[in-house]
C-alpha cells in the first residue's frame, strides 16, 4: 500500500522539533522509522505532518554523568549494543539491543522510537524498566524526567505529550549487578513471544536485590514485584531461583493470539525467568 500524504519536516534543533510537533495535532516523530513507515505503509496511522528528528545534532552516542550512563535517543539499537560505555556499565541494554529485530532493523532504529512506540512485545521497554531508567523529554515548557516504570500507561501510549519528544536516557551504572536478557521468539527476527529482563545482586551467596521485568505479558512492560521479593534474601541456588520463580505470571494479562495462548505465554514467563536469574547468578 501507499501511504496517505504528508507534510516533511526536518529540524535541526529539539526546539524546532517541539514546535513543528505542536503546530499540528497530526504530527509525528519520526526516528528510525522501522515502526512507523510500515504502519504507514498499511495506513494504519495517517500523519498530515513527518518531523524527522534525524537532523537534530547531539542525540545519539553515550557518555557518563555522575553515577548515570546518559544514552541519546536518536542511539540506534546497533550502536547501543557495540558501544564500551554501555556494555560496560550498563551490559543488559547492550545485550538485549542486540536482540532487537535483524541486522537491517538494529543499524535503523532507534533506543528513543523503540521506547517512545511502546509496542508490548518490544524488548527495549521492559529492560528500561529492569533497570530504572528515566527518559529526559523535551516539550513547549522544557525538560523533564519520567521514570520507565511510569512511562508506558496502555497498548502503545504513554506518558509523553503530543508535542514532546526523548531526547535522552538516563540509566544507573550496573556496578555490582548480574544482568541477563532471555527470550523466546518463533525466528530470530520476529518480535519476543516472551522475553523477561533480570538484574540481580548477591552477597555472601545470598540475593540481596533483584529486579525482573517482563516482556509482552501485557499491555505495558510488567515488573514482577513479587518475584523480586521472593528472590531478595533467597540462597543464590537453582533450587531457591526455581521456587521464587513459580508465580512470575501473577498479575500479568497475557493475550491469546496466533504466536501463543495466554496460557502459554505464563508457562513461559516461569521457565524463562527462573533461566535468566539462573543465568545471570551462574547457577
Amino acid at each position: 500500500m501507499i501511504p496517505v500524504a504528508f507534510d516533511y519536516v526536518r529540524p535541526s534543533t529539539v526546539d524546532e522539533a517541539v514546535a513543528a510537533l505542536g503546530s499540528d495535532e497530526d504530527a509525528k516523530v519520526l526516528a528510525g522509522g522501522q515502526s512507523l513507515l510500515p504502519v504507514l505503509r498499511l495506513r494504519l496511522a495517517a500523519p498530515t505532518v513527518l518531523v524527522d528528528l534525524g537532523g537534530v545534532p547531539g542525540l545519539t552516542g553515550a557518555r557518563l554523568d555522575g553515577g548515570d550512563l546518559v544514552i541519546g535517543a536518536m542511539t540506534t539499537h546497533a550502536e547501543v549494543a557495540a558501544d564500551p560505555l554501555i556494555r560496560e556499565h550498563a551490559p543488559l541494554l547492550a545485550v538485549a539491543a542486540g536482540t532487537v529485530g535483524d541486522r537491517q532493523v538494529r543499524h535503523r532504529g532507534t533506543l528513543g522510537g523503540s521506547l517512545a512506540h511502546a509496542d508490548p512485545a518490544a524488548d527495549l521497554p521492559a529492560v528500561a524498566a529492569a533497570l530504572d531508567a528515566v527518559y529526559e523529554v523535551q516539550g513547549p515548557s522544557g525538560r523533564r524526567t519520567i521514570p520507565a516504570a511510569d512511562f508506558a500507561v496502555d497498548l502503545f501510549t504513554t506518558a509523553l505529550g503530543p508535542d514532546e519528544v526523548i531526547v535522552g536516557v538516563r540509566v544507573p551504572a550496573a556496578a555490582g549487578w548480574a544482568t541477563h536478557y532471555e527470550k523466546f521468539h518463533r525466528t530470530a527476527q520476529a518480535w519476543a513471544i516472551v522475553g523477561v529482563a533480570v538484574a540481580v545482586a548477591r552477597s555472601n551467596g545470598t540475593i540481596s536485590e533483584a529486579r525482573v521485568a517482563l516482556t509482552n505479558m501485557g499491555p505495558v512492560p510488567h515488573r514482577a514485584r513479587g518475584v523480586e521479593a521472593a528472590l531478595a534474601g533467597a540462597p543464590a541456588t537453582a533450587e531457591a531461583v526455581a521456587e521464587a520463580c513459580a508465580s512470575v505470571a501473577a498479575g500479568t494479562d497475557p493475550v491469546d493470539d496466533l504466536s501463543a495462548s495466554a496460557d502459554y505465554r505464563r508457562e513461559l514467563a516461569r521457565v524463562l525467568t527462573t533461566r535468566a536469574v539462573c543465568r545471570a547468578l551462574g547457577v
